[in-house]
């Protein structure tokens, strides 16, 4: 099924409203994509224009109200929200603060209003409309009500990541059809997308990689024209997206035979990735999966420049926690996560492997099919 029926909202809701109340605050303001979607279901591409300001509100008491501009009216209702509230944006006097200080006002009074300001969030407003509305609205902390309720995914959040993690996984087992010596690395990444299009991804916004005959020294670029080699090593890593969520996971291929330090290096990855996945139960924290991995990797001396081991998953790419040394978020059942161990080749470059999880009580699940310690050579 396509999106989620309105109990899935109105749980979330449910959740939200009883954190407010234990936070003393009257409603939330929500203003990114992600925030928005995630009451609402208003799924667009339409964010990729910053033009336009969006905003939910969501009461400490009955449904969230949309102040949307009225472009977006007719898709906005199609969700399950009913409260509508548009103008005609864009508008260079007042886009929409008035209409939503009218909202605020209404819903809050003199109590606060809290909207995310913790790592990991920004203000997709401008920031004098901000200045204008707080004059009108005490405008707080969430006290990371929103980080804590997006971090832990529901049985329907998850499936739609395993669809998207399966969707990748058929991609990934066709790169043999294209990736070959003499191939530009452009050409790999363009097919790439299209399989994983072909696949039944509903898009793919982040696609990553490099590639070389002792790893790579960038896996955040764009892809160049250099052909691949035979003894090369191709890593691709890839962010698609099925119904609003997405998977992050990448394969490493050798181009024919490589070096044995490359295949060295590869096993050790994946024993650093099970030990993560093995680790990753309720109660452990993001930093106990670091320190796991780590141990393997550098013999417990702190991690490398990549600044981290993996990270949460979900509506998007990379979300809360972070596995480094001081994050302390307790796991709990239904948190989606990443394991991305990295390491230098010895003699070469950078190797990183990466796969999906999501804790349950007891053992975790696999979403990505792990790979084995044997590097894929085509």
């Amino acid at each position: 099924m396509r999106g989620f029926g309105p109990e899935e909202y109105r749980s979330r809701v449910l959740r939200a409203q009883t954190l407010m109340v234990e936070n003393g605050l009257a409603a939330l303001l929500l203003t990114t994509e992600p925030e928005v979607r995630y009451f609402t279901g208003f799924l667009t591409r339409f964010w990729e224009s910053p033009t336009r300001p969006w905003f939910v509100v969501v009461p400490a008491a009955g449904d969230p109200i949309a102040v949307i501009p009225s472009i977006g009216g007719p898709v906005m209702a199609r969700t399950w929200i009913t409260d509508i509230r548009t103008w005609r944006s864009p508008d260079l006097t007042d886009d929409g603060i008035s209409l939503l200080s009218e909202t605020l006002v209404a819903v809050a009074g003199d109590a606060p209003v809290g909207t995310p300001m913790g790592h990991e969030t920004h203000l997709r407003m401008p920031l004098a409309d901000y200045t204008r509305l707080s004059k009108a609205v005490r405008l707080l902390s969430d006290e990371g009500i929103m980080r804590s309720l997006r971090m832990v995914k529901s049985d329907a959040e998850i499936a739609k990541i395993r669809t998207a993690c399966d969707i990748a996984g058929r991609a990934f087992a066709r790169v043999h059809e294209f990736a070959r010596p003499g191939a530009p690395l452009s050409e790999v990444f363009r097919r790439f997308q299209m399989t994983c299009l072909e696949e039944g991804a509903d898009w793919v916004p982040y696609l990553a990689g490099g590639a070389g005959p002792m790893g790579y020294d960038d896996v955040i670029s764009p892809a160049r024209d250099t052909p691949l080699a035979a003894g090369d090593v191709l890593m691709l890593d890839t962010g698609l997206v099925h119904d609003g969520y997405s998977c992050d996971y990448d394969r490493n291929f050798g181009i024919g035979a490589t070096d044995q330090r490359v295949r060295d290096t590869h096993a050790r990855l994946i024993e650093a990735t099970q030990a993560a996945y093995e680790a990753a139960r309720p109660g452990a924290t993001a930093a106990d999966l670091f320190h796991a991995m780590d141990k393997i990797l550098t013999g417990g001396a702190g991690g490398s420049d990549a600044g981290r081991y993996g990270h949460g998953l979900g509506m998007q790419l990379t979300e809360w926690p972070s596995l480094i040394p001081n994050d302390h978020t307790v796991l709990q059942p239904g948190m989606v996560l990443t394991l991305e161990p990295g390491m230098t080749i010895p003699g070469g470059q950078y190797l990183v492997h990466e796969e999906n999880i999501v804790v349950r009580d007891g053992a975790a699940e696999r979403l990505s099919r792990f790979s084995g310690p044997a590097l894929t050579e085509i």
